[in-house]
């Protein structure tokens, strides 16, 4: 019996995908947003629009494809009235179908404060139920920390201590410098640098995907919190 090529076999995986999906995606997940102050930056990405104009239209797209096959969670960390660096806020905790809630939130929210991610994290885990149970937390951040969290340090505990859980972070447009940056003519704006944040997801078996435009993080918010089916099927996957 002749055997399939690995073209012809990798188009009957996708072609039962729907149904994998199902069977694959019961881990909860989290989702920490970045609304932090330079996420209104614009100007330099030819768009003249701020980054959260993006990182929004992403999430509608991937979210309504993503929630009805598994509970999802959000967190996000940044504007508020209070203390630059003390507004972190559960938003929903894992949910069914919660592409609607998430998308309304993340709508209405408009970037302020610091970056207060190792708290977030910490939040986003914690909503997990019971503790310690599998869960998947996809961080969607444009810097560092910057309210003085050991973010390494906690990337440590979580290593030792919850080793079922992972930790993805998608640094889009992620810069060394925010608000009064100079350009020139030779180089119009600064160099992509990786987040500090990396090391959650080096320590925790996760992915560190470092994205520049709407398409690339449209793709890796599919490759983390879509289902391990799919995302062993995206190119240039990690392991």
């Amino acid at each position: 019996m002749p055997q399939a090529s690995p073209l012809t076999a990798a188009g009957c995986a996708l072609a039962l995908l729907p149904g994998l999906a199902s069977a694959t995606c019961t881990e909860d997940a989290m989702l920490v947003f970045d609304a932090s102050g330079s996420m209104a930056e614009m100007g330099f990405n030819g768009l003249d629009r701020p980054r959260i104009h993006e990182a929004r239209a992403a999430l509608h797209d991937v979210l309504p494809n993503v929630t009805p096959l598994r509970r999802l969670g959000l967190v996000v960390y940044g504007p508020g009235a209070s203390e630059a660096c003390s507004h972190v806020q559960l938003h929903l905790p894992p949910t069914p179908d919660a592409a609607a809630p998430i998308l309304a939130t993340i709508d209405g929210t408009e970037p302020d404060g610091n970056t207060a991610l190792t708290e977030a994290v910490n939040r986003a885990i914690a909503a997990f139920e019971p503790p310690g149970a599998p869960g998947t937390v996809v961080v969607v951040t444009d810097g560092k920390e910057t309210c003085g969290g050991a973010t390494c340090t906690l990337a440590a505990r979580l290593a030792a201590e919850a080793p079922d859980l992972t930790v993805h972070v998608i640094g889009f447009r992620v810069r060394g410098t925010f608000f009064g940056w100079e350009g020139t003519d030779t180089n119009p704006e600064p160099e992509p640098v990786e987040s500090v944040a990396r090391c959650l997801a080096d320590q925790t078996g996760g992915l560190y995907l470092g994205t520049e435009s709407t398409d690339q993080l449209i793709a890796a918010l599919n490759q983390t919190l879509g289902c391990p089916m799919f995302s062993a099927l995206v190119p240039g996957r990690r392991d």
